[in-house]
């Protein structure tokens, strides 16, 4: 039997309601975002899996997301390992701005690059501004030079890592089943390893929030198969819907309008 590995976005903030660049930003959990995880729970439960071991950044946003999801396996017991290293991509000085507003301003093909290129960084926070990770206590213990002021897709590749040898690999290796919460970018990160997928290739890869993506893998941690649980057709519209969000929406009369 291959060993499995889950992972779930976070169900939908405040910020994805709001079309905002988020990163590192802590927002909270829409309704709709709790019904996604409780849904997520649920999609488990009857899909046959169990736990023995999770992880969630440290971000509130997958923290609740774990907790519901776990609430609704009668899981809550289960062991949570918070890890930095499974942060959001750290979107800069984009953090808090509308996509659509900021594609308006710079220029769709500019905010493309910034969201899906693997090695374009957003425009960097200054060091003194409040925003920075070196003002919050949760990233107190870290050296100066891990905290990011921005960065891109290979960035989050290089700091996550080490997350997925010295954590991931030994508790799969230890035979442990394993749900991990985290975040559109750091779990495209953790896919690109997985999958072999070329620095050009990921910028097609969009990872919908709520819906279990299940890996199973070989001996040597290879991937075997990955698949979405439940309906494909809901997974692939949902990926679909995270690609177009920097994209104006259409008004009453068809008419392209930003948000």
């Amino acid at each position: 039997m291959p060993t499995r590995l889950v992972l779930l976005r976070h169900g939908e903030s405040q910020w994805n309601l709001e079309n905002r660049f988020t990163g590192w930003a802590d927002v909270g959990l829409t309704a709709r975002g709790k019904r996604e995880a409780r849904a997520a729970g649920g999609l488990l439960v009857r899909e046959g899996h169990d736990f023995d071991l999770t992880f969630t950044s440290y971000l509130k946003r997958t923290i609740l997301s774990l907790d519901l999801t776990l609430e609704a396996m009668d899981r809550l017991w289960l062991p949570v390992v918070r890890h930095w290293r499974l942060n959001e991509k750290h979107y800069g000085a984009l953090q808090g701005l509308d996509k659509v507003e900021t594609a308006a301003r710079q220029g769709a093909k500019q905010v493309e690059m910034w969201r899906r290129s693997y090695d374009v960084r957003p425009p960097a926070l200054d060091e003194a501004d409040p925003r920075h990770p070196r003002f919050d206590p949760r990233y107190r213990a870290l050296a100066p030079d891990l905290l990011p002021a921005t960065e891109s897709l290979k960035d989050v590749v290089t700091r996550m890592l080490p997350f997925w040898h010295d954590f991931l690999v030994p508790a799969l290796r230890d035979g442990r089943r394993v749900l991990v919460s985290a975040h559109g970018n750091s779990l495209r990160a953790l896919v690109k390893h997985l999958d072999g997928i070329s620095d050009d290739g990921i910028a097609a890869l969009n990872i919908p929030t709520g819906i279990p993506l299940v890996y199973e893998l070989d001996r040597d941690l290879g991937t075997v198969d990955h698949y979405y649980l439940g309906d494909p057709d809901r997974a692939a519209a949902a990926a679909r819907a995270v690609a177009e969000e920097a994209q104006p929406k259409a008004d009453a009369a068809g008419q392209r309008v930003a948000r």
